[in-house]
């Protein structure tokens, strides 16, 4: 079959899910599953070969005929929304029952279909005023599925969060999208590079991407709404949802001139939310708000490859440029899979134990091995270590930096600071998932909800099993996966798909199969020993005769140390019961990390405009006279500023 029919297939299948949703849940899924299933065809074949797939409708649809174009950046990000997207409908199937949500697991397949569809259309709608208009629809759609349990007020009160913050960045790129329609004359979206004029209209996509895509600080919408949502839901919003404003920087950051400085800006913002992402998530106890901060880390990391990338472009195309784009674009897929992974192993913990909060966890690895090691898998993707995926686009964005680095250029210095703070991020990653996973399956059980703990089924397991095998596969066989970047490198910029396959590229493979051997035979090694018999023996307490599960490491604990360098962004409150006698009863110590970009900035604002807005409300008493006065002063204003520009 062709690229367009493959498209229209795709089209038709999203439709009959949302009609089919309320009432027929296999042929929802039967019909969400041909949908992806031919989408990532269609995504495969343009990737594969390198032709653009274009069309044009001969109808009229919102006042423009329909535009739609799937090239080599749009296919890497249909890809990834097919993948996320089918997986989590065979997760939904099992972890969002119609027995346990009567009403809300209806509404929540038609949604979930609807946000295939929306997104799908914003990756493919080549026309503004289309894109905007899919743009909304995918908003709305997440947002009611962010609080299909409307009885949690934290549910209720996390998506009106995101649904006002989606809206502050849908007007920015309204302005955005009008701009750039009055200037070219059309609505139509295509490459404008020779239109120097247009080069200020990316500060305005930088803003509402940026909104979309969870960039530090514009990312206040999203931890609550990642770890209020229902898991599958949290999957494809990390996975996929904020990458589509990812792809709308990669997408017009390639099509536009850019205004001086704005590739340093978005390497600045790059460092700052990888940084201080994984800073705030060691500081987190509830599990999937941990994992939501980790979406800004690595948002971070995916920004600072597309930075040096422009950086590149404004010194003469340095080949070091395409290295880092390679691995910015290889990690928006690599992060969408272990993230995806990652929530949803956090909703079978949820799911068995029905609490988020690490401190009532911990010995899960007894009754939820699946769960366990599938998660684990995730944390060592997450982390960037060998042989995972995780690791071969972070080195290819390492080898970008390095070769910068050593080019004596204007970058060096900043390639440099990249790299030693890209370290540090990787450092502390390691940290955060050390603590995660030991606290919440190692040890022994804090609370009756971990003892009574049980595997999720196999639904659940086999759509975190089939992401794990692409983990899996992307980390062993990195050279697969190069050609596909490559194409999508073309069509950013012509001129780049002609990059060679960095050499090392198919020896890291290589190395990555014998490090999966070597791991393989160990672990077999040690099952067997441990099926021949094993001498239990107390764990050394220090003396202490009577140990408990309190005596654990809770997640504070694990990471004080780590948290206090960053107290001054961190601004722990600290809520203390300390003991008053030298034999005490009971103390106590708990810290909370607030968001505080949102407590102590967002929300003043929001409290100083409520107040300016209360006191100009005297202005409207329905008086005709001081309205016509109201008038009179804003036609004069008008006439003084026309008169002091008169000179103009």
């Amino acid at each position: 079959m062709t690229t367009g029919v493959l498209v229209a297939v795709a089209a038709i299948a999203l439709l009959v899910a949302v009609l089919s949703g309320p009432s027929a849940p296999r042929i929802w899924l039967a019909s969400t599953l041909l949908a992806t299933g031919a989408a990532m065809s269609a995504a495969v074949r343009v990737l594969a070969s390198g032709v653009e797939w274009t069309w044009w409708s001969t109808a009229v649809v919102a006042g423009d005929r329909l535009h739609l174009r799937l090239d080599g950046v749009s296919a890497v990000f249909i890809a990834l929304l097919c993948a996320i997207g089918s997986a989590g409908a065979v997760y939904a199937r099992s972890y969002w029952t119609d027995r346990a949500h009567p009403h809300s697991a209806r509404v929540g397949r038609v949604w979930w279909s609807v946000l295939l569809l929306s997104q799908g259309f914003v990756l493919l709608a080549s026309n503004g005023l289309h894109f905007l208009v899919g743009w909304e629809l995918f908003t709305l759609s997440a947002y009611f599925l962010i609080t299909l349990d409307r009885s949690r007020r934290d549910a209720r009160a996390a998506g009106w969060l995101y649904l006002a913050m989606s809206h502050v960045a849908v007007l920015a790129l309204f302005v955005f999208f009008t701009a750039l329609a009055a200037r070219s004359g059309s609505w139509d979206l295509g490459p404008m590079r020779t239109q120097a004029d247009l080069a200020p209209l990316f500060w305005l996509a930088l803003f509402g991407f940026g909104i979309k895509a969870g960039v530090f600080p514009l990312h206040v919408w999203l931890p609550s709404a990642h770890a209020n949502a229902p898991s599958h839901v949290s999957a494809i919003l990390s996975g996929v949802t904020i990458k589509v404003g990812i792809y709308g920087l990669v997408r017009f950051s390639g099509w536009l001139p850019m205004p001086v400085g704005a590739s340093w800006v978005v390497v600045m913002l790059g460092v700052v939310s990888a940084v201080l992402g994984v800073a705030f998530a060691l500081g987190q106890h509830d599990l999937k708000r941990l994992l939501a901060y980790h979406s800004v880390e690595n948002i971070g990391i995916i920004l600072i490859g597309l930075g040096f990338a422009l950086v590149a472009v404004e010194h003469g195309d340095a080949a070091w440029g395409r290295l880092a784009l390679a691995g910015g674009l290889l990690h928006v897929w690599n992060h969408g899979l272990f993230k995806a992974l990652l929530f949803l192993g956090a909703g079978s913990v949820l799911h068995a134990t029905g609490t988020r909060e690490m401190s009532r966890l911990g010995g899960l690895w007894r009754s939820m091995p699946w769960t366990t090691g599938l998660f684990c898998l995730g944390a060592v993707a997450i982390c960037g270590l060998p042989p995972l995926n995780g690791f071969v686009s972070e080195w290819l964005l390492y080898l970008g930096l390095f070769d910068a680095a050593i080019s004596r250029a204007p970058s060096t210095w900043a390639a440099i600071a990249a790299v030693v703070l890209l370290g540090l991020t990787g450092a502390m990653a390691l940290a955060c998932f050390v603590k995660a996973c030991g606290v919440v399956f190692l040890g022994v059980a804090r609370s009756p909800e971990a003892r009574r703990a049980h595997e999720s089924d196999w639904m659940m397991r086999g759509a975190m099993v089939a992401i794990a095998g692409t983990c899996v596969a992307i980390g062993l066989a990195p050279i697969a996966f190069w050609p596909s970047i490559v194409t999508a490198l073309g069509a950013w910029r012509p001129g780049w798909a002609d990059v060679m396959t960095p050499a090392p590229l198919v020896t890291l493979g290589w190395a990555h199969v014998a490090l999966a051997v070597l791991a393989s035979a160990a672990t077999f090694w040690l099952v067997t020993r441990s099926r021949r018999g094993l001498r239990y023996a107390v764990t050394w307490d220090c003396g202490y005769a009577a140990p408990s599960a309190r005596t654990q490491y809770s997640a504070e604990s694990f990471a004080g140390i780590i948290t206090g360098w960053f107290a001054f962004i961190l601004r722990p409150e600290r809520h203390a019961r300390l003991p008053a006698e030298s034999l005490p009863r009971s103390a106590s110590l708990v810290t909370h990390h607030p968001e505080t970009v949102l407590q102590y900035l967002v929300e003043p604002l929001s409290r100083a405009t409520v107040r300016v807005a209360t006191a100009a409300r005297v202005l409207q008493h329905g008086g005709v006279q001081s309205y016509l006065l109201y008038l009179v002063i804003g036609i004069v204003g008008l006439g003084i500023v026309v008169l002091m520009g008169g000179g103009t």
